[in-house]
Formats: C-alpha cells, structure tokens, sequence
C-alpha cells in the first residue's frame, strides 16, 4: 500500500477490525475511496446492529459476531485501538503476509502532500490536558490548529476535512502507537510513565516500547520528562532525523536543552541563543490552571512543543493563561466550612492519584473503585504524611484498606460497604466529619468507576452535587 492516494485504493480489499467510534469512519472513508470493505466484530448487540446497517446501506459488508477469521482475499487490515495484537485475526493476517494498520495509521497515509505537521503527546497521565494546553498556545501565536486523536476529534476527520491546518496537537494512546508503524512527527512527548494497560500490551517493556514509538522519524525534538528517567531511556533508543534534539522538562532549574522552573517563572533553557549562559521567561506559575505540580509539568511539556515548532514566549503565556481544563480534572468545587473540596475523578490510577495527592499538604481522601490490577503500597506510602483521613467506596476498597493498614496506620478509615448511588453523599459527608478547617477533601479514586458509575464524569458529577448539598 503506497503513499495512499486515490488510485491506491480502487478495488482493494480491506477488512476493517471492530466498530465503535474509530471502526466506522474508517469504513466509511476506505469505501468513499473506491476500496472493497469489510467490517468485522466480535459483538452482535443492539448498538452494533444499528451500526452496521448504517454500514450495508452505502455498501460496506459487515460480519456480526465473528472478529476472529480473516476475510478472503484481505489485503490491508484497519483495526480499532483497542483491539489486543494476540487476537487471532492478526496471527491469521501475519501468517498470511497482510499487514496491520491503525486509525493513526491510516490518516497518517491519507495526509494531503502539504499537510499539517503533527505535534504528538503521549504518556500513562495528562496527555489530554498538555495536548490542550498545547493547542490553546499554538492558538496564541495565531496558527490555526485543532486537539485530535485520542481526545474527541477523529484524525481522519482533520486529515481529510476541509478545513485547513498550519499544525496539529496530537493526542496518542499506546495502542494508537503500537499500530502506527509509518507514523513520523514532528516533535513529541512522552510525558510519564506507569503500568497500565499490562493486560493488553503483555509487559510494561512492551507498553513502553509502543510510547517509544512517537519519537521514531521526529524532525526537531523528542521532549523527554526529567523527573522519569524511562522516558529519557525512550529518546535514547529512539531513531531520529538528523538534527533531532532532546529536550527535558522539570519542575526544578532547567539546565541546557530543558524547560523548567526558577522562582515561579518558567524559563526555557533549549530555544533560545547560547542556552548555556541564558534562559527566556515563558509564564508564571500562577498562569497555569490549576497550579498543582503535575498540571505545571504538563504546561512544560506543551511549552517544549509549541517552542520546538517555533512559537514566541508571549504566545506561550497567553495560551496558558486562556486554557481552562476538562471537567473532573483536579477542579475546585467549593470551600465549605473552611474545607476545600477538590473533584479530581479522572485520577482513574494509581499514578494519576499520585500526582493529585502531591498538590496538597492536608487532605481528607476518598478513594476506591475498580483496581484494574493495581497495588496500592507505593501510592499510600508516598502520600501518607499529608493525609488527615480517608473514606473508601467501590468494589475494591479493601486493597486500598490494607495498603492504609500498612503504611499509614494511624490515618482514620472510613470502609463504605454499599455500592448504590447513594455512597457519594455518604462518603463526602464522612469526609466532611473528618476533615478541619484548612484541609482539603479530594476524590482522587486511583480506581476506574464502572462498578458504581457508568464512567469517571459520572462519578466526579455525584461528587459535586454531593458538595453543593453540603453547602446548601
């Protein structure tokens, strides 16, 4: 399969792997490009019928039920991120010499000749937040650019829209990257890294080497977190075009070739004449919204982008100061009673809590939820000094209680043994009995929500009702 122009696809014969948000623009994009399509899924529910008749009425062929056997004659697979490389429709594809691409993938291949050059981020927390700080800067400097990928807005829309691009601010998740082989930003980020996702990847060796895999081909820099030496490690291996800088981020003095912090300013040490002897103000500290620690890394990273691409320091300032973040993401709910109560539902893991619980001194935590195979020892122990108390909800609590147990016995628990809907109000309430005037009550759940709540904007949405109800 060539450089993807429309003469490459008449007649071929392309099975697209999976529905769902990704599956189905594929098909649709593949067969408007003259390509024979078939769809393959595993599931046969309600919602997959509805999609695949959607599907049959332009053309497209679709198989409910069966995502395991390779249609005849395939030439190309395009699968759904989510689907786990060990499927046997990918052994049957690799035996029979059929390569396997990605959403990214494919849109990378359908790029016009002028396109836009993508800034790609990736990294187990805050890809989203920094791929939008990233685009609000780029936005202040005046270049038009959109937040794509793993965040809402599908690549092959921008890729193939009419809408035109200066640049792109590229959301990339590990299963993006690990079917992305061609792909070949600009410059990229990898931000941190922390188990997650082991049961699809095999081994956290194997979810690394796929975050490895923004760095291949980058043009002017792979921006590196200095506090996490394994993304350092990730550059290092990495293959990049000649000229290709590393360039760290930390929360500390920047040396040369890093962005960092001095005095609340965060100064830049890597764009600018004679790095060694001088340092250029970016922002305040105080610009970043909210200024914990990990948001301020975050700011960093997207600063290291939007700099390697060549914006000016102002619009760096600018851009931060008028990005406002997602719902659930360490928001401020309100302050009653002297207590600060802080919704920061995303935290979906230990690592995400990890960075919640560091940006306060005394904290009231209600934590729980589904553990998705984590451990809890390192997360506790490391936060163990700043917290007052903690409630625990969800169908895993008890892991979390015996970490407590071990390394912080003396913090009062609160085990909420119902998993209705009605816990939130409960375990903020409980919360608020243990909490003093100064403290901070955080939902930081270092757990995903499904075993009480349909997703984490639900969870993070009961809590902040729960909070209001207090207040009233």
């Amino acid at each position: 399969m060539g450089s993807g122009k429309v003469t490459d696809w008449q007649g071929k014969n392309v099975t697209v792997a999976g529905l769902g948000v990704s599956g189905v623009p594929a098909a649709k994009v593949l067969h408007g490009l003259g390509a024979r399509v078939t769809v393959v899924n595993d599931g046969d529910d309600a919602r997959a019928r509805e999609q695949a008749a959607e599907l049959e009425a332009l053309g497209v062929t679709v198989r409910l039920g069966d995502g395991a056997t390779l249609p005849e004659g395939t030439e190309l697979i395009v699968t759904a991120p989510g689907w786990k490389p060990d499927k046997p429709l990918f052994a049957a594809a690799h035996g029979a010499g059929v390569p396997v691409w990605g959403d990214v993938e494919l849109a990378w291949r359908l790029r016009k000749p002028d396109a836009a050059p993508w800034l790609a981020v990736t990294g187990t927390n805050g890809k989203t937040t920094t791929v939008q700080m990233l685009a609000s800067i780029l936005r202040a400097a005046g270049l038009r650019t959109a937040a794509v990928g793993n965040i809402g807005v599908s690549l092959l829309d921008a890729v193939l829209g009419e809408e035109r691009y200066d640049v792109l601010a590229v959301e990339l998740s590990s299963y993006q990257l690990h079917w992305a082989p061609s792909l070949r930003a600009h410059s990229a980020a990898v931000l941190n890294l922390a188990p997650d996702h082991l049961d699809w990847h095999g081994s956290m060796e194997a979810y690394a080497a796929d975050k490895g895999r923004v760095y291949e081909g980058n043009r002017v820099a792979c921006v590196y977190n200095v506090a996490d030496k394994a993304t350092e490690d990730l550059v290092r291996e990495a293959d990049v075009e000649e000229g290709c800088r590393a360039i760290g981020f930390t929360l500390g003095t920047p040396g040369p070739s890093q962005l960092g912090v001095v005095d609340g300013i965060l100064v830049d040490r890597a764009f600018v004449e004679n790095r060694h002897r001088n340092a250029q103000e970016l922002a305040e500290v105080s610009d970043v919204s909210p200024p914990a620690p990990h948001n301020v890394a975050n700011a960093l990273a997207a600063a290291a982008l939007a700099r390697a691409y060549g914006v000016p320091a102002s619009a760096v300032r600018d851009g931060l100061r008028a990005f406002t973040p997602d719902a659930h993401r360490i928001a401020h709910v309100a302050d009653v009673d002297g207590v600060a109560y802080v919704d920061d539902s995303k935290a979906t893991n230990t690592h995400a809590a990890q960075a919640s619980l560091a940006a306060y001194e005394s904290i009231v935590w209600i934590a729980g939820g589904l553990a998705k195979g984590a451990t809890f020892d390192e997360l506790v122990a490391g936060s163990a000094k700043r917290l007052r108390g903690a409630v625990l909800i969800g169908a895993d609590r008890a892991l979390i209680r015996e970490a407590l147990a071990r390394h912080a016995p003396e913090v009062p628990v609160v085990d909420l043994d119902r998993t209705d809907t009605g816990a939130m109000l409960q375990a903020v309430q409980e919360a608020r009995r243990l909490a003093r005037p100064g403290d901070t009550v955080l939902l930081a759940p270092a757990c995903a929500s499904m075993d009480m709540f349909a997703n984490y904007n639900r969870r993070g949405e009961a809590f902040a009702q729960a909070v209001r109800e207090l207040g009233a």
